[in-house]
């Protein structure tokens, strides 16, 4: 291995590790998420969130599975998938305004394991769609969009975690 790699090796490895200190507890989160506990495991409650959405005809586009990234990258993390979902009819029109909101939608959820191996279901808040997402975009969502917001992601987490 040449001095050069194994100097970026030791250096990531640093980063990472001075890093541990500062990490917040598992549920210690800022404001604009809200956890939410399921009874089901983790591919369990995906899928039902999966279902979830799909009643409401909206989209499931993908799942990422940081799990699986890091045991290919021979690391152990406990289950994080996040999926990626979305409503096309209402997101359409308004990346075909404001072409710049394509990169942060569509929605995602964080369906998580803890360290007691509970199930966890994180999201974003409609308030916090709209003030953080909306409104970097020049979008003002009116409060009936964020409260109509709020209201489709907690009951597809709901119906999920039942």
């Amino acid at each position: 291995m040449s001095t050069t790699l194994a100097l970026a090796r030791r250096a990531a490895l640093f980063i990472a590790l001075a890093a541990l200190p500062c990490a917040a507890p598992a549920f210690a989160q800022e404001a604009g998420l809200v956890t939410r506990a399921s009874p089901h495991d983790v591919r369990a409650t995906i899928d039902r969130f999966a279902a979830a959405v799909r009643a409401a005809n909206w989209v499931v586009f993908t799942e990422i599975d940081h799990a699986a990234a890091a045991q290919a990258a021979g690391l152990t993390l406990r289950p994080r998938t996040v999926v990626v979902f979305g409503n096309p009819r209402g997101g359409t029109p308004a990346m075909a305004a404001n072409p710049t909101l394509a990169i942060d939608l569509p929605l995602r959820v964080l369906v998580w394991q803890d360290d007691a191996g509970a199930t966890q279901v994180t999201r974003s808040t409609g308030e916090d769609i709209a003030a953080r997402i909306f409104a970097r975009h020049g979008i003002q969502q009116p409060p009936e969009g964020r409260r109509m917001t709020e209201a489709a992601l907690e009951g597809l987490v709901r119906r999920a975690t039942e």
